[in-house]
């Protein structure tokens, strides 16, 4: 449940009802299993796991939900083997090649026939909203998956009043002149992670890891114009991450101090102690989300 990524939106308005009415409106758009010629479905679970009930887990003005996908996995190359040996089949049968739209026809055909036989694969996106500072945090690395767990949101409230996070100071100029030896804000330093790119030829990259980043080495590639789109930072000795052009937040680590602050005793129950870890997440989080707010400011409507 301790999120690894972090997109950023923010409430453009107020929801379509109050947050405490979160979990009856999600229940129209609980998770259901895939039918037999389903390829995909979405919906909502609990955020505590399969054995609890409730949609929405709430700790002070954090309110956790959980998207699960679940869809069929049917390789092309298995439809391939069975429409070929189809087409050879129907072709000596009849004693003709058959046309393009026939063919077309018969592919729809072998998906309809194999798809209640294909395996599936769920995936979990677990989303939080950080109600006094009007934030929808998603834990993905991915905008696609991202923009799902949001129209499945939308679909279940009737509208959904987000944007992207998008920030009055561009983060490349601001992380270029940090990485060039600029004085970063308060409370951050640099991590040992970045990628430059050549802003006059998208394929030129460099990427560092697990290098110190205040080298001449480094600043040599600045020097020749090259600017930084994702830097690995280091905010109050607590949350490790790598921060995107987009501002994005991807590769989470927390420090020994806060996974220490998250412990509870060993006999406490599972519900306690996912409770536990929701509050202490959500509120470190929600600390960094301000203090990046205030390096890069956002852009209002």
């Amino acid at each position: 449940m301790w999120f690894k990524n972090l997109r950023i939106y923010r409430l453009t308005d107020l929801l379509p009802c109050p947050v405490d009415e979160l979990g009856e409106r999600l229940l129209a758009t609980s998770f259901v299993p895939c039918g037999g010629l389903d390829t995909q479905r979405s919906g909502w679970v609990s955020p505590m796991g399969p054995t609890a009930t409730h949609l929405v887990h709430s700790a002070a003005n954090f309110h956790l939900v959980c998207a699960r996908t679940q869809q069929r996995l049917l390789p092309a190359a298995a439809i391939r083997e069975v429409l070929d040996e189809k087409i050879l089949e129907i072709e000596a049968a009849e004693g003709r090649e058959l046309r393009k739209r026939e063919r077309a026809n018969l592919k729809d055909e072998v998906i309809q026939t194999l798809l209640p036989r294909a395996l599936t694969r769920s995936h979990l996106t677990y989303a939080f909203l950080a109600e006094s500072r009007g934030l929808l945090l998603i834990d993905s690395s991915s905008p696609a998956r991202a923009e799902d767990l949001l129209n499945l949101l939308r679909d279940s409230l009737g509208r959904l009043p987000v944007k992207p996070l998008v920030p009055r100071h561009s983060p490349v100029d601001l992380m270029t002149r940090w990485l060039h030896g600029g004085r970063l804000p308060p409370g951050f330093r640099l991590g040992q992670q970045c990628d430059m790119r050549d802003p006059l030829h998208a394929a030129n990259v460099v990427r560092c890891r697990q290098q110190e980043l205040a080298t001449q080495e480094v600043r040599q590639h600045l020097d020749a114009g090259k600017q930084v789109n994702a830097l690995g930072l280091n905010w109050n000795d607590r949350i490790e991450f790598v921060l995107a052009e987009d501002l994005a937040v991807k590769a989470i680590k927390y420090s020994e101090i806060v996974q220490k602050d998250a412990g509870v005793e060993d006999e406490m129950e599972v519900a306690a102690r996912f409770d536990a870890d929701f509050a202490l997440m959500s509120m470190e989080i929600d600390q960094l989300c301000e203090s990046l707010i205030e390096v890069f400011g956002i852009e209002e409507d």
